[in-house]
């Protein structure tokens, strides 16, 4: 038996994925996409094109066919089980995308008729503010699993899986970097909710209070994955982008890097992604890349260049 074979997964090239839904229409323009794409990632429509209108009208049959499957359970049932909402978890590196990936999805699958209300929660609502992070001595292993209120995230999950008519979720500022006081998301029964965090495919921990984990309550996972080399750069380039721009604001807490000249702000950024994000990732995300339904991999370019679906 060939390796194909024996994987669980199925794996497209990148031409061969696009020529998967050929006859699905791209209601996108370029003024779309560069409103949705997030910062350093040159995603354009070609891509968008190539990548994204399959994954939608993939993602579009896996949400009808459950619709179906609900419909036939509930009769079986005598119409005990609600419908609750389709949930996807989109998990990857910093600086890798998966904002990007996360937004589009929710834009595509909103113009679908059977999907016209496409949720979308980051779980960094779920950091812990940073005073308890500083009392925790966690605020340099901000991102890290433990840096996120596990319990809370749970608690959403659960509830929006449940087919609760609204759950609230915390709102974080990437200006302030902390959780905003007194704002919230509010999630009000859609047909999706696509969730997107750095550590949304975690297995639970050994000796924890519950065996849950988010990702139990995903429908659809994707990961998207590029060589650790390639997002570090990715990475140290937003950075960049950001010394001149965001960081300038008066109320932003990286002020501080500001003002530094564009070597010092590539060491500052080399030295932030070595003994933070490289270790979360090399540690805490990779790991987790085998239990996505899908995973994304990026050249060097920033482009999807391979697909690897897990097999039904």
């Amino acid at each position: 038996m060939s390796e194909a074979h024996r994987s669980p997964f199925v794996e497209f090239d990148r031409d061969q994925w696009s020529a998967l839904a050929a006859s699905t229409p791209l209601p996108l323009t370029d003024a779309d996409v560069v409103r949705l794409r997030g910062l350093g990632d040159p995603i354009d429509l070609a891509e968008v094109d190539a990548v994204y209108r399959p994954l939608s009208s993939l993602l579009e049959m896996y949400v009808s066919a459950t619709r179906g499957l609900h419909h036939a359970t509930g009769a079986f049932l005598r119409g005990i089980a609600a419908r609750t909402p389709y949930v996807i978890g989109v998990a990857g590196s910093v600086a890798v995308g998966k904002s990007s990936t996360s937004r589009l999805l929710r834009e595509l699958l909103s113009r679908f008729p059977e999907t016209p209300s496409v949720a979308l929660v980051t779980t960094d609502g779920f950091l812990y503010p940073n005073d308890e992070l500083d009392r925790r001595g966690l605020m340099g292993r901000k991102g890290f699993p433990e840096s996120f209120d596990r319990r809370a995230m749970l608690d959403f999950i659960e509830a929006v899986k449940s087919g609760a008519p609204e759950v609230r979720a915390p709102v974080y500022s990437h200006l302030t970097y902390d959780i905003v006081p007194d704002r919230q998301v509010v999630v009000r029964n859609p047909d999706v909710l696509i969730v997107e965090g750095l550590n949304v495919l975690q297995p639970a921990r050994a000796g924890a209070h519950t065996p849950l984990v988010i990702s139990d309550f995903f429908d659809f996972s994707i990961y998207v994955d590029a060589r650790p080399e390639d997002v570090k750069q990715w990475y140290i380039q937003r950075f960049l982008t950001l010394k001149a721009t965001a960081f300038q604001h008066e109320r932003s807490y990286f002020r501080k890097y500001a003002d530094l000249g564009d070597a010092e702000a590539v060491a500052t950024a080399s030295h932030i992604w070595d003994t933070i994000n490289a270790p979360n990732l090399l540690t805490n995300i990779a790991p987790t890349r085998g239990r996505a339904t899908l995973v994304l991999t990026k050249d060097t370019g920033h482009q999807m260049a391979r697909m690897r679906l897990r097999k039904l």
